[in-house]
């Protein structure tokens, strides 16, 4: 049933949209007074080859021009002399060709289709060390650069095989021990991602090398940040990384969100999509290719959408606008500018519940939420948020000779959820008015220089957080707040990483990589007096002061082996830490004297990457010890709470990922789990890790189409009841997906047209994925279900259907 919001205010869209249209009007077109040569490389199954060179070398004088092919193998030679040309086009992996006696005349564009066949043993062997087809094919894999662990998710995988109102979530759900559950159906909700052992908040999440995060803890929230519609390929490293992996959270790992790569030809594509649960969305993209006179330094890459959508739980609507820019202008071939901007605002019915009892499951249905009626809690106009979200950075990359390079960020970004909603009562202060507000200033800089021996690097991250948080009692029915809040909190946080790391190439085929990082955190907060929910009144004080400062020294070493040009094999030692949450000062009567320090992780891992033309497999074994957020107590004498950890954990295990390229468009992939995450002192499993997890995936690219299947499984894992760990079981239980498109390639006008169907969980299970207690534990007895309990649950079948319109205006 659809629900009214009030819309976000959309004027920086229609802005976007302005300049959308402008700028289509004003990129000029090949020149007419001399000749054009145009094509596309395709391999023997159709697929585009990106990154394919090809050289036209005219028979009367030998003068020769070269152009590569963009992501989609198109290529465009432009103000050729007329005459006859011989032609060769060569890519990695494949054999080269030529074409000899080719024609052109002045005046006219000829448009030259050319097909690659897979190179033979010996050419292989020459370009596997640095690609092979089944990593250009494969969803995700890793590198034969690799230190540590890591996931490369292509840009073609995020494409075309996610729902188009997918998140960064649905991004990496396939990725080898990860998981996570959308309960309102794909992109429709906040979704927390868990791998290894480690919830969100303890890994850090980048866009284009910056981190993002909460400020009162460094968790993320999918639904207002980087939708599909922003991405390229995602580097997800489940290690703390090297010494240049910035950011308040790198225990677990990083997960690396990249923006779209710029385009090398004009194009505007019009989405419109209709799903499930009433779900619209409608996307307008546009890339100018190279433009700005004869030079064409510049380029752009826009982006506006809306989604709007019922969602499969009852009443829990959303609505979002979202719009994008980002602009490059290359000064030259060695320095590079480059902007961008990224705006969403969500409204929503999502209430601030657990999720539906078992009881109300049984009475209404699996996707109950909200009702129509307003004399019960759950009155769907007893919940609102609205959560508008701005990021913008400008960054500089410039080479400074002698194999001196600087790179350096500036950036800010903007978090503001205001939430109403109401409890399990209906008075005058059952509901909660809530704010978390904050603005981020930041800048992150990082100078490198290569030699023979190996690359050095050095750089420091530097960030400023002005953060308002505040809950205050409020009537739901007329929304009117109670004089005192629950909490009230105003707090500047200051970032400082300087870090410093060396690259020895010890030999052609052993490289040694050591270095170290600061992570140091200033926070300055005032506490406002309550209604003694959080600290109190303060004894008539209206607010109080904290000071907190938290140090850690972070230092990695990491050896890389390759074995063969194919073949490599890798070992890493890493340090990671947590900065504290604001919430350590609250205690009553803000009494803190004793901060805790940052939580540290410290990892070991072993791994082996191999790429084969055909085959690619990546396998890593992995032991972490991480300290966990900690617990307070009163001392018995000065009645201060005193931190103390709250029990280390061991995650260990084992994991493999492979693609085969089986022939004519078909692949296979491929990858498995098995490993545990256990408090060290009772051996009890942390919550939210399964035992193992597998998934398979089959696409078929070939010519026009691409079409996907892949299906995860996420074995036993346990949830915690309160204090008490492993407490509550949680059966295994499948993700299934399924995708058909079909796009219109080549040097057709309507280049970039689309026909896209999406199936998320295409077996409509509706697995209990989570549970919430309604029942305290008790020790040493195993805990018996009750009718209260909350559940998270998957959300049914869900079925999209998009038609993409292009248009690309001729070389």
């Amino acid at each position: 049933m659809r629900i009214s919001i009030s819309r976000p205010n959309v004027g920086a869209l229609a802005v976007a949209l302005t300049i959308t249209l402008i700028t289509a009007g004003s990129v000029p077109l090949a020149a007419q007074n001399a000749a054009t040569l145009t094509g596309t490389v395709l391999d023997a199954s159709g697929k585009s080859i990106p990154d394919a060179t090809i050289s036209a070398r005219i028979q009367a004088s030998g003068s020769a021009s070269t152009a590569q092919t963009d992501r989609e193998g198109h290529f465009r030679l432009i103000n050729l002399a007329g005459g006859t040309y011989n032609l060769e086009i060569s890519a990695r992996g494949f054999a080269t060709a030529s074409r000899k006696g080719v024609s052109l005349s002045n005046g006219l564009t000829q448009d030259l289709p050319i097909t690659l066949n897979i190179g033979d043993i010996s050419q292989s062997v020459t370009v596997d060390a640095v690609v092979s087809l089944a990593a250009e094919a494969a969803p995700s894999h890793s590198s034969l650069d690799a230190v540590s662990a890591e996931s490369i998710i292509s840009q073609t995988y995020i494409q075309n095989f996610m729902a188009p109102t997918g998140d960064y979530s649905d991004v990496i759900i396939m990725s080898p021990g990860t998981f996570s559950v959308s309960t309102n159906g794909p992109g429709l909700g906040d979704t927390k991602t868990f791998f290894r052992g480690f919830k969100d908040g303890f890994y850090n999440m980048t866009f284009d090398g910056i981190p993002f995060n909460d400020t009162n803890d460094p968790t993320h929230h999918s639904w207002v940040w980087f939708p599909n519609q922003f991405l390229g390929n995602t580097d997800f490293n489940r290690s703390p990384g090297d010494a240049t992996a910035i950011g308040p959270s790198n225990s677990g790992g990083s997960i690396n969100l990249l923006s779209r790569d710029e385009s090398d030809s004009q194009n505007i594509r019009a989405t419109i999509s209709y799903g499930s649960f009433n779900t619209r969305m409608m996307s307008l993209d546009y890339e100018s290719g190279p433009f700005g006179g004869k030079a064409k330094k510049s380029n752009l890459i826009l982006n506006v959408h809306n989604l709007d959508s019922d969602g499969y739980q009852t009443y829990n609507h959303q609505n979002r606008w979202g719009g994008s820019a980002k602009y490059q202008f290359k000064f030259s071939d060695k320095t590079v500018l480059t902007a961008f901007t990224g705006i969403i605002d969500l409204a929503t019915n999502t209430p601030n519940v657990k999720g539906p009892t078992r009881a109300a499951v049984a009475q209404f249905g699996d996707n109950y939420l909200l009702n129509n009626n307003p004399a019960d809690p759950l009155y769907y106009n007893y919940s609102f948020y609205q959560i508008p979200t701005d990021f913008e950075y400008v960054g500089l990359k410039t080479e400074l000779g002698r194999g001196w390079k600087l790179e350096d960020k500036v950036y800010t970004n903007r978090y503001y959820n205001h939430q109403q909603y109401n409890g399990a009562t209906i008075t005058a202060t059952s509901g909660t008015d809530k704010l978390n507000s904050y603005r981020k200033f930041g800048n992150i800089l990082q100078v490198s220089q290569e030699s023979k021996w190996g690359v050095f690097r050095t750089g420091v991250w530097y960030e400023a957080a002005y953060t308002d948080r505040f809950q205050i009692p409020t009537d739901p029915r007329t929304w009117v707040d109670a004089a005192v809040p629950n909490f009230h909190e105003k707090f500047i946080t200051q970032s400082f990483q300087p870090f410093g790391q060396y690259e020895f190439r010890a030999t052609r085929r052993l490289t040694l990589i050591g270095g170290l990082k600061m992570s140091n955190y200033n926070q300055h907060l005032n506490q406002f007096a309550d209604n003694g929910k959080t600290i109190g009144n303060l004894g008539g004080l209206a607010f109080v002061g904290h000071t907190a400062n938290y140090r850690a020294w972070q230092p990695n070493a990491s050896a890389r082996y390759l074995l063969t040009n194919k073949w490599s094999a890798y070992f890493q030692y890493a340090t990671g830490n947590v900065i504290p949450p604001s919430s350590v000062f609250d205690v009553k009567s803000a009494n803190v004297k004793i901060i805790p320090a940052p939580t540290s992780t410290t990892a070991y891992q072993f791994g082996s990457v191999l790429h084969f033309n055909r085959f690619t497999l990546d396998a890593d074994a992995y032991f972490i010890r991480a300290q966990n957020p900690y617990a307070s107590a009163p001392d018995p004498i000065t009645g201060e709470p005193v931190y103390y950890l709250a029990g280390d954990t061991q995650t260990k295990g084992f994991e493999v990922e492979s693609t085969i390229v089986a022939g004519r468009g078909i692949n296979f992939y491929l990858n498995a789990t098995t490993g545990s995450a256990k408090y060290a002192d009772t051996h009890l499993w942390v919550q939210n890790s399964p035992k193992d997890t597998e998934t398979i995936g089959v696409t078929y690219l070939h010519r026009n189409w691409d079409l996907g299947f892949f299906s995860k499984r996420v074995g036993e894992l346990y949830n915690d009841n309160g204090a008490f760990n492993q407490a509550i079981s949680i059966d295994p239980f499948h993700i299934t997906n399924m995708y058909f498109n079909y796009t219109v390639k080549g040097e057709s006008r309507l280049r970039g047209t689309k026909f896209r169907v999406a199936i998320n969980n295409l077996t409509d299970s509706h697995a209990i994925t989570g549970v919430s207690a309604a029942v305290a534990g008790k020790t040493g007895a195993p805990y018996v279900l009750s009718q209260n309990d909350s559940l998270t649950m998957l959300a049914g079948r869900s079925v999209s259907v998009s038609m993409t319109f292009g248009y690309a205006p001729k070389h």
